[in-house]
């Protein structure tokens, strides 16, 4: 690094606490407490045991972990290091593991050892064996003592036991790469998102910024925050996990999300700060109208129930606020953003069905097929700049370049704007369905349809259809006990929508298939009817 340069890492957001309040909780997860100073000095081991391996500044590690303490302990491990974390979504297959691993440059991959029911290590170990790049896999054991399931690759205790507690964590410069972030590859092959020190810094303290009216940071109390998204997804990392660790907060892991699970965890815990997407605010009103479970002791404590990852159906907002009391904070962005990029902010009152107005130090708006930006209230392409936006795909010049005209990121998500400011998502450009010849919108539909006094949940989707090209299809989870037959469906949706758009087709089913991160997964749904 040149004479003068300036340094930033991002790990340098525990080094804070662990200096200022080393004794202060960072981690919970059950019965298991970590401290900021403990934190910080497992994640020095890491560092030295990474450098002992030569991965340093510049190298991409891998790590395949549900929310669990090795996950931050790892994470900020590698970035001490100088190297840049890929996270990989637990969910994947051996094929998609090698193509992660190769197509990241990943020097090393660490592993939770798994469970009969998440097999992640035999699955990352049959990918790891497929990349000849890759030169290391560490399987992270719950028993600390506990031996790896492949003999020939060591467990994290065996690599940092006898590893000082003390590093010099490495001076990266603010655009080297931080993090690398797959893309869902609903478009074609994931491409990894290259995100820098410098993105992710300024989104963290821009979130911090957000929320401190209502969480007041200020106050010399502690706050806790809940995780339940994964933390290998862009919003558990930033949003959550390292916004709340800069803040000096508790926060608290579930590896997996269930209602009654996660409504104990925010009365147990205390809970101030959560962020879920529609289908857990969904699946969390659902146990509470159901069972009557007595959420009394959650209100008292919770102060920011955020939601993110993909647009918040109107009736569902409504219904969690009437019922938990709380005014429910959208926001909107994407791997590529850091990610956050719009909010709804306390200095201005929310609009339900928006995701609010552009955060500091970033703008937004939305641009016609030649760019030119949109009167508000007209449809667009989403396009945005900024600090948090990413410095491209990795390896990948072409797409970057494309993804950037005239100096814009072009999302792939099209919103409208209000004279305000205030930003509405109405569908994503890929789940667009175009019925002979008409753009159809299945977010514009499912809002309606979610109003049915027998609907609990829906998803649109368009299926192939010989004479109109595509047709419209909608998936219902019916509310228990009513009766909604399909005719007794497409005759109401005739009478909601016209002639060009309603569905023509409908399917009951129990529940809808949830994608790893919790949100609807519309692409199983649609290759299911191709």
């Amino acid at each position: 690094m040149e004479y003068g340069a300036t340094v930033l890492n991002l790990a340098s957001i525990i080094e804070h606490h662990a200096r200022l309040a080393p004794q202060k909780e960072a981690i919970v997860w059950n019965e298991m407490r970590f401290t900021f100073g403990q934190l910080n000095a497992l994640a020095n081991r890491v560092a030295n045991a990474l450098t002992k391996m030569n991965v340093g500044r510049g190298d991409k590690v891998a790590i395949s972990c549900p929310n669990l303490p090795f996950f931050p302990i790892v994470y900020y491990g590698i970035l001490k290091a100088g190297a840049a974390v890929v996270p990989l979504n637990v969910l994947f297959k051996p094929r998609e593991i090698a193509y992660h691993l190769k197509d990241s440059d990943a020097k090393a991959v660490f592993v939770f050892e798994g469970t009969p029911e998440l097999p992640l290590a035999q699955a990352v170990k049959a990918g790891f064996d497929e990349v000849e790049t890759c030169e290391h896999l560490v399987v992270m054991t719950v028993n600390p003592m506990g031996e790896s399931p492949f003999p020939e690759h060591r467990t994290l205790t065996q690599i940092t036991l006898a590893e000082p507690e003390t590093f010099a964590t490495v001076a990266t410069a603010p655009h080297d790469t931080c993090a690398i972030l797959y893309t869902s590859g609903t478009t074609g092959q994931p491409k990894g998102a290259e995100l820098t020190h410098l993105n992710l810094m300024t989104n963290v303290t821009t979130t911090y910024g957000i929320h401190l009216p209502v969480l007041d940071f200020t106050d010399g109390q502690q706050k806790t925050a809940l995780i339940t998204l994964p933390l290998f997804h862009t919003t558990g990392q930033t949003v959550q996990m390292n916004t709340n660790l800069y803040a000096g907060n508790r926060v608290v892991l579930l590896p997996r999300f269930d209602a009654q699970t996660t409504l104990e965890a925010m009365e147990r815990e205390k809970v101030n700060f959560w962020v879920g997407v529609p289908t857990m605010y969904w699946a969390l009103l659902k146990f509470v109208e159901e069972t009557g479970y007595d959420i009394s002791k959650i209100k008292e404590n919770m102060k920011v129930p955020t939601s993110g990852g993909a647009p918040m159906p109107v009736e569902v907002m409504k219904r969690f606020e009437q019922v938990f009391g709380l005014r429910v904070l959208e926001g909107y962005g994407l791997s590529e953003t850091s990610p956050l990029a719009c909010f709804n902010q306390f200095e201005r009152p929310s609009k339900p069905g928006t995701v609010g107005q552009a955060i500091f130090g970033v703008e937004v708006k939305c641009v016609d097929e030649n760019d030119r930006e949109v009167t508000p209230g007209e449809r667009g392409e989403i396009v945005i700049r900024g600090s948090n936006v990413m410095k491209g795909y990795y390896k990948r010049p072409e797409a970057t370049a494309e993804a950037f005209r005239n100096g814009w990121f072009h999302t792939g998500d099209i919103g409208v704007m209000d004279d305000e400011g205030y930003l509405s998502i109405v569908d994503r450009v890929k789940d667009m369905i175009l019925r002979g010849g008409y753009n159809i919108y299945p977010r514009e539909l499912e809002e309606v349809i979610m109003t049915h006094p027998a609907v609990s949940l829906v998803a649109v989707v368009g299926v192939p259809c010989e004479r109109m090209g595509e047709e419209v299809k909608a998936f219902v989870v019916r509310k228990p006990g009513a009766d909604l037959t399909e005719e007794g469906f497409i005759e109401w949706c005739k009478q909601q929508f016209a002639a060009n758009k309603y569905p023509r087709f409908v399917e009951f089913r129990d529940e809808l298939p949830i994608g790893g991160t919790g949100k609807i997964f519309k692409r199983a749904l649609r290759e299911e009817n191709n």
